[in-house]
């Protein structure tokens, strides 16, 4: 099994996103950041289904119980990724709604 690095993400430096500044600029109704919210959701998505596949497949036998653990950590860790992306909206949020006027 394969281990993919996370969509959006540069392979030379994971802090830093994958295209160039500027590159992925969303028009006024930024429907890229939207777009982007929703890949990540999907792909957390698609890392859970393949979690539970890999842990029928390690209970039925065909599997490996290998298989099954690194699937449910990378379903987990990109669940903890996404939950600290959605902290730090709601907090920038909150932030944004306290200032004064």
């Amino acid at each position: 099994m394969a281990i993919d690095r996370l969509p959006g993400l540069s392979s030379t430096n994971p802090i830093a996103p994958a295209e160039a500044p500027g590159a992925g600029v969303a028009p006024a109704g930024g429907a890229d950041f939207g777009q982007a919210l929703k890949d990540i959701i999907g792909s957390v998505d698609a890392a859970s289904g393949d979690a539970n596949a890999a842990v029928g497949r390690m209970i039925d036998g065909s599997g490996d119980v290998h298989e099954a653990m690194i699937a449910m950590q990378k379903a987990d860790v990109m669940l903890q990724l996404t939950m600290q992306i959605r902290n730090k909206l709601i907090q920038a949020y909150q932030d944004i709604m306290r200032m004064p006027v």
